[in-house]
This record gives structure tokens, C-alpha cells and sequence, in this order.
């Protein structure tokens, strides 16, 4: 038998036959790992196995490959923590679904654990959006898409840097775009530390975290798009904005 104990986030629940669950979580020390809850699919767990959950996790399998079967024990719960605070609810979901879609299965990042941890606790909290758009960008650079925006492309200038290549992922200064700039990807300047973010700032940062989160996707999923939450986390905030 194999058999390991950790702690993780409940990213997502599916019913498996007519009482079980398999779910989905993101543990420090075995990454995204899936498996069986028995009971699951009942009314005693399913107020336990919420997304976002913190859980304490034991996992049993005959084989290393097989799916297993987890024995959970809730830590606490964070859906009931912003249920009031509706784009704080879209963020949790946002945040578990990318979380499931990019990562990959069973490989430790104790970096991106903790980080994601981190965010999960503070949403709904002063500064909570900034926060949000910050870990998208840590999410990029752990899947292999992280963007470089030190310095311009063109010119290998720091000051001005106003656009990013959609194909690099590499800063562009106003005088380096030229008459390509329409066919640039805006930077907002919350992304370089220069002032606070505010909405319209997180807006424009998300649509250029989308664009390359897009594209790990399409590498990790075979050209899936992004979850649908996220479309509607980002759509809700341009409209608080409006």
C-alpha cells in the first residue's frame, strides 16, 4: 500500500457513482493530486468539501499510479468567509480553477503552495485585488510563461516601458514600439511598482496575465481555454469599473 498525509486546498469536487466524490487539491508536498472520497457525494461532506477548503489529507492507493483514495479532515473553511463579498467569491473560484487547469499533476511548488495559500487567506481583504493580479503573475512564472519587465526589447532602455510583445512576453518602451505599438499588448504601470494599482490598473493587468495564461493552457490542455471563472471573475470587475 502506499499512503501519505498532507495538507491542501480543495480545488474542485466531481460525484463519482452514487455517494462518492473524486476530488482535486493542491498540496505543499505532492502538488495537484486527485482522488476518491467515500461519502462524498452526501450531505455530512459536502459542506466540508467546498472549494478553497484547507484540508487535512491522507491518501491511499495499492499502486503509486493508481487514483487512490483520500481521508479528509477539515482545517477551515474560506467559501463561507467571502460569501458575502461577491467579487471575492469570483476570485476563490478563479483562483482553484486556474490552479486545476495549469498545474501539473503530482508535482511539488512548495512556492506556488505558499503563495496561493497566502492569497486564499486574504481575499476579501484590504488590498485583496492587487494581491490577486501578483500571484497570476507568480502562476505565469512557475508555469514557464513568466514576463520579462526590466527593460525594453527594442532598445534595452528601462525608462518608459509601456507595452509587452504578445509573443516574447518581453517589455517594450513607447519609443522602442514605433508604429508596432497597436499590435502590442498595454502595460499597466501597477505591473512595474510605480504607484497603487487601482480597478482599471487590475483590469488591464488581467487582460495581459490572460493573454499568456491562455497560452500555458494551450500547452497544458490541448488548447483549452482558460476556466470559464476567470472569464467571469474579470468580466465582473470591468463592469464594477464601468
Amino acid at each position: 500500500m502506499m499512503e501519505w498525509r498532507d495538507q491542501g486546498a480543495l480545488l474542485s469536487v466531481q460525484r463519482h457513482g452514487e455517494s462518492a466524490a473524486i476530488i482535486e487539491v493542491f498540496t505543499e508536498n505532492h502538488g495537484r493530486h486527485a482522488g476518491v472520497v467515500r461519502g462524498g457525494g452526501g450531505r455530512r461532506m459536502s459542506p466540508i468539501l467546498q472549494p478553497g477548503a484547507q484540508l487535512d489529507l491522507v491518501w491511499r492507493a495499492r499502486l503509486e499510479d493508481h487514483i487512490g483514495a483520500f481521508t479528509v479532515e477539515p482545517i477551515r473553511q474560506r467559501a463561507g468567509h467571502v460569501m458575502d463579498d461577491r467579487l471575492a467569491l469570483m476570485g476563490l473560484s478563479a483562483t482553484c480553477s486556474l490552479l486545476a487547469a495549469l498545474l501539473p499533476e503530482r508535482e511539488a511548488q512548495p512556492g506556488l503552495y505558499a503563495a496561493s495559500i497566502a492569497l486564499l487567506d486574504h481575499l476579501g481583504h484590504d488590498g485583496w485585488l492587487p494581491a490577486y493580479l501578483a500571484w497570476e503573475m507568480r502562476l505565469l512564472e512557475d508555469s514557464g510563461y513568466g514576463l520579462d519587465l526590466t527593460r525594453c526589447a527594442v532598445t534595452g532602455g528601462h525608462e518608459d516601458l509601456a507595452y509587452v510583445s504578445p509573443r516574447t512576453g518581453r517589455a517594450v518602451s513607447r519609443a522602442g514600439a514605433g508604429d508596432w505599438a497597436a499590435r502590442l499588448l498595454p502595460l499597466p504601470e501597477c505591473l512595474l511598482g510605480q504607484g497603487p494599482a487601482d480597478l482599471d490598473d487590475i483590469c488591464a493587468g488581467l487582460r495581459l496575465t490572460g493573454h499568456f495564461l491562455a497560452a500555458a493552457q494551450a500547452q497544458t490542455r490541448a488548447n483549452r481555454p482558460l476556466p470559464e471563472a476567470r472569464a467571469r471573475f474579470v468580466d465582473a470587475l470591468a463592469r464594477a469599473g464601468a
